[in-house]
């Protein structure tokens, strides 16, 4: 009986997803996001909102719009920083809003720094202003008046296209039928496409086996995806 052949451990090259615009794919659930980043500082409103579910891209989107505009980033449970609250001399990026506390009076005179000193600021959310928890009548008062744009779960295109995009930064090849079979078994968020993409290569790349829809099916059922 010959002995079965050793698995090859494959480098862990902790591949990066590239977060530039050339990066980026548009579909359908996205586009209304990148024309508002592509219209900046041409904005309605000198606050904007990006909400959508994890895994939609948002913070792909505002890291696109932070190096085009320059945008200092700060984090919304500490706003408060007398140079920023004084007047701040560039666009401002918080990511991720209520996710954790906000500092309330922070943000209110922020956003108003930000009108005196006619710059912007961008924030990120999985939810919509209105239902973050603000109790501070005037600051509830400046979100409403914020230009919210929302990114939906993305659809079959944009899942297919994304899919076959981080495997070709891979410098890896599938068949069509691999990301089909793929976009109709994992959770349909940009994040779940990457963590599988990543599976597949490393499991792959231990067998020194081409990435196959039998690969593809058992590295989803042990990953938990119902199909």
């Amino acid at each position: 009986m010959k002995p079965a052949m050793p698995k090859q451990l494959p480098l862990d090259l902790r591949h990066t997803p590239g977060l530039g615009r050339d990066d980026l794919i548009v579909g359908g659930a996205n586009r209304e996001a990148v024309d508002l980043i592509g219209r900046w500082p041409d904005w309605p409103s000198p606050v904007a909102v990006l909400c959508g579910p994890a895994g939609s891209g948002k913070t792909h989107i505002a890291a696109i719009w932070q190096a085009e505009s320059g945008a200092a980033a700060f984090d919304a449970a500490q706003l408060a920083n007398e140079d920023v609250l004084r007047g701040p001399d560039r666009p401002i990026l918080i990511d991720g809003v209520g996710e954790a506390p906000i500092d309330e009076q922070g943000l209110f005179h922020l956003i108003n720094a930000v009108r005196s000193a006619r710059t912007s600021v961008l924030m990120t959310s999985r939810r919509q202003p209105s239902s973050w928890p603000v109790r501070l009548p005037d600051l509830a008062s400046r979100l409403k008046a914020a230009t919210t744009v929302e990114i939906a779960a993305p659809d079959d295109h944009l899942l297919a296209a994304v899919i076959t995009k981080l495997f070709a930064d891979r410098q890896v090849a599938v068949d069509p039928q691999v990301v089909s079979f793929l976009i109709s078994r994992i959770e349909r968020s940009l994040s779940a496409a990457s963590s599988m993409v990543s599976r597949l290569d490393r499991a792959a790349l231990e067998r020194k086996s081409r990435i196959t829809r039998a690969l593809a099916a058992e590295i989803v059922a042990a990953s938990g995806n119902p199909f």
